[in-house]
């Protein structure tokens, strides 16, 4: 183990970066992702606001299944709830971008918690097709909700304004994707260090046992639900800002399988995974697309075949992270970290 990491305070203990290299290793991550949109093109500026949106995403889905040990498989369609919000508020109310987004993620947490309520009494497998079922019944609403959803055509999605400033390129929308995203996670790690993210953990490890340790099990499983379902609506939200056109098919249950994989891939349970899991799993389809542009000339039917691919990879990677690294890409991250601050010595 390293030396000289001794804390002496609890606000020591408790803190988010317990060395002066990690706080200048953040700045100069925070300084770059200033920089970044005055040097990328527009693919890397679309590719940015795509990952931090699933960013995101990802972080609310391991608030309820990797951290509080409730599996969820109605990410997708929680983000369609928060999606038609925004559009919704849009075309009707042309309330301001910022509150749209709030009442998005209020609404979607509002169903989350009701899509909870099962997690009482059931767990696991269980639980699992509960949350199929509710996804299910909110694409049956999103396809035939006409007068709100305007059914399987869609609602086009006026730009986000801000300050009567429009944000419709990458690059503007960067600035609004980027720090919303920034403050999501934040949120994430913080809510770990209170009496109410350690009450999930507990719940996780052993739910009758804190039950018996006088936490109310129904209340705190509700309430990582909604946390989960509040991320999913404001990442639907900016979703819809970003790509413009909402329509059932926009959040089909591959995508909820997508981010489950992403939180296999990063790791459960740990807010970095929630980073390098969509950030990881965002990628590796442009990485078949190239793969498809290489195999084209070869194949003549090589796109009709991504699809299909795309979801076989995905279930190999969380196979092949079950079975070969069950803690993910974070822990692979942390024993790099550790080798080289123990270097010369071996860990």
């Amino acid at each position: 183990m390293r030396i000289g990491t001794a804390k002496q305070t609890y606000a020591a203990d408790e803190a988010l970066f317990d060395t002066n290299v990690q706080r200048a290793w953040m700045g100069l991550f925070i300084a770059l992702c200033v920089a970044f949109p005055f040097m990328a093109s527009e693919y890397w500026l679309y590719m940015a606001c795509l990952v931090a949106i699933h960013v995101i995403s990802v972080t609310g889905l391991n608030i309820v299944t990797g951290f509080t040990g409730l599996v969820s498989l109605g990410q997708a369609a929680f983000m369609g709830v928060g999606a038609y919000a925004v559009a919704y508020a849009e075309t009707k109310l042309g309330t301001p971008a910022l509150l749209n987004l709030l009442a998005a993620g209020l609404l979607t947490a509002a169903v989350g918690a009701l899509v909870g309520i099962p997690s009482l009494r059931v767990k696991g497998l269980y639980l699992a097709i509960a949350t199929i079922a509710s996804s299910i019944i909110l694409h049956f609403i999103f396809a035939n909700w006409d007068s709100v959803t305007n059914g399987v055509k869609g609602v086009s999605v006026p730009p986000a304004r801000i300050f009567g400033v429009e944000l419709g390129r990458p690059f503007a929308l960067y600035f609004l994707i980027l720090p919303l995203a920034f403050l999501s996670v934040l949120g994430a790690a913080n809510l770990f260090r209170t009496r109410i993210g350690r009450a999930f953990i507990a719940i996780r490890d052993r739910d009758i046992s804190a039950e018996v340790l006088g936490i109310p099990l129904l209340r705190y499983k509700l309430m990582s639900f909604a946390l989960a379902s509040f991320y999913a609506g404001v990442a639907g939200g900016l979703w819809a800002y970003f790509f413009r056109v909402v329509t059932p098919e926009s959040f089909p249950f591959v995508y909820s399988i997508f981010f489950l994989a992403a939180i296999i891939v990063g790791g459960m349970g740990s807010i970095l995974g929630s980073i390098l899991g969509a950030v990881f799993m965002t990628m590796v389809p442009e990485v078949l697309k190239i793969g498809v542009g290489v195999a084209s000339p070869l194949l003549s039917d090589a796109v009709a075949v991504l699809s299909p691919v795309r979801t076989i990879v995905f279930g190999i990677l969380i196979i092949g992270f079950l079975v070969f690294e069950p803690h993910g890409l974070a822990e692979i991250w942390s024993r790099i970290r550790r080798f080289f601050h123990l270097w010369p010595f071996k860990t």
